[in-house]
C-alpha cells in the first residue's frame, strides 16, 4: 500500500471520507461485471444577503459558511471593510445567511447577471471586470523550486478527487507551504471557499499563490486578482482572455505544471528561477491526478 502523502502542513486539507460528500453507486463495466464506484454528491446551497436572496449554487456541502462569504467577496458585494455581523447556516433549508451592519449594493447587481464557462454553472455578474482597473498586485518574487514543491505535495494529498474524481481542488499556498485545500465540482465555489476563509480569518493575500487543478478561465484570473493574490498556478491549461486579463493587471500565471515542466503566459518577472529543472523528478507517465484510483 503506498504511503499516504503528510498533510500536517495543511491548515485545512480534504477530507475524502467525509460524510456526505461522496456516494457509493453501482454500475456495470465494459465487461458486463458489476462494479461499484464513489461519485460526488451535489447539494443546492442558497446564500442570502442580509434579506436579499443572491444565488443557489451547487456544491458538495461543505464548508457553507466560507463559500457564501467567498462568493459574496468575489463579486463585489461584500468589502473587505464591511462590518460581518454572523453567518447563519441552516442544514435543513440549504441556506446561509451573512448579515451585516451596513447597507450593501446587491439590488443593481442583481441586474446583471450572467453564467460562466465554468462547471456547474457558477455564477457572475455582468460588470465582474468592474474594479480590476484600481488593482495594484504586490511584486512578490516566487521561487521555481517552491513551485516544484508545491505542485509536487499536492498532487500526491489525499483528497475527493482521488476517492471519487469529478471535482476541482484550488489551494492557497505560501512559499512551499500549501496552506488551505478546498475541492468542489465547480472551481469558482473551490476558490470561493479559500475567499471567504481568508477573509475570515484576515489572511493576507499579498504574498500567496494560488494554486488550481483546473484551468485558467478569465473567471478564475479575475477572482484571484480580486483577492489581491498575485500568483496564480495550475497543471491544466490556459484560456487566451484569462491569458489577456491576466496580463492587464500584471498577475503571474503559470499552467501545465507536470513534473519538471511549466509554461508562464504573464507575469514572467516574478518568477525567480533557483534550481535546474534537470534536477527535478518527472512526473510519472500514470500521475495520480490522472483521474480516480
Amino acid at each position: 500500500m503506498a504511503k499516504r502523502e503528510d498533510i500536517s502542513d495543511y491548515i485545512i486539507a480534504p477530507d475524502p471520507d467525509g460524510a456526505g460528500l461522496s456516494t457509493a453507486v453501482q454500475g456495470i463495466d465494459h465487461d458486463g461485471k458489476p462494479q461499484v464506484i464513489n461519485v460526488v454528491t451535489e447539494r443546492p446551497l442558497t446564500i442570502f444577503l442580509n434579506s436579499q436572496e443572491i444565488v443557489t449554487a451547487m456544491t458538495i456541502g461543505d464548508h457553507p459558511k466560507y463559500l457564501a462569504l467567498g462568493f459574496l467577496r468575489n463579486q463585489g458585494m461584500l468589502k473587505d471593510a464591511d462590518d460581518v455581523l454572523r453567518v447563519d447556516y441552516d442544514d435543513d433549508l440549504e441556506t446561509v445567511v451573512v448579515r451585516t451592519a451596513s447597507k450593501t449594493t446587491y439590488e443593481e447587481k442583481m441586474k446583471k447577471k450572467t453564467r460562466t464557462s465554468g462547471c456547474a454553472v457558477g455564477t457572475v455578474f455582468g460588470d465582474m471586470m468592474e474594479g480590476l482597473e484600481g488593482v495594484v498586485l504586490p511584486d512578490l518574487k516566487v521561487k521555481t523550486s517552491d513551485l516544484y514543491a508545491l505542485a509536487s505535495k499536492i498532487n500526491r494529498t489525499p483528497s475527493l478527487y482521488l476517492t471519487a474524481g469529478a471535482i476541482h481542488g484550488t489551494v492557497l499556498c505560501h512559499g512551499a507551504r500549501p496552506m488551505v485545500y478546498m475541492e468542489d465540482v465547480g472551481r469558482h465555489n473551490a476558490v470561493d471557499k479559500i475567499a471567504g476563509w481568508m477573509l475570515s480569518e484576515g489572511v493576507s493575500a499579498g504574498d500567496k499563490v494560488l494554486y488550481t487543478t483546473g484551468r485558467m478561465t478569465s473567471e478564475m484570473v479575475i477572482k484571484t486578482a480580486m483577492m489581491g493574490i498575485p500568483v496564480l498556478a495550475s497543471r491544466s491549461g490556459f484560456t487566451a482572455w484569462g491569458v489577456e486579463i491576466a496580463r492587464q493587471v500584471g498577475l503571474t500565471l503559470i499552467g501545465r505544471m507536470r513534473g519538471r515542466r511549466f509554461i508562464c503566459l504573464s507575469g514572467e518577472d516574478r518568477l525567480l528561477r533557483d534550481v535546474d529543472p534537470a534536477d527535478v523528478a518527472d512526473e510519472p507517465r500514470k500521475s495520480g491526478r490522472k483521474g480516480a484510483v
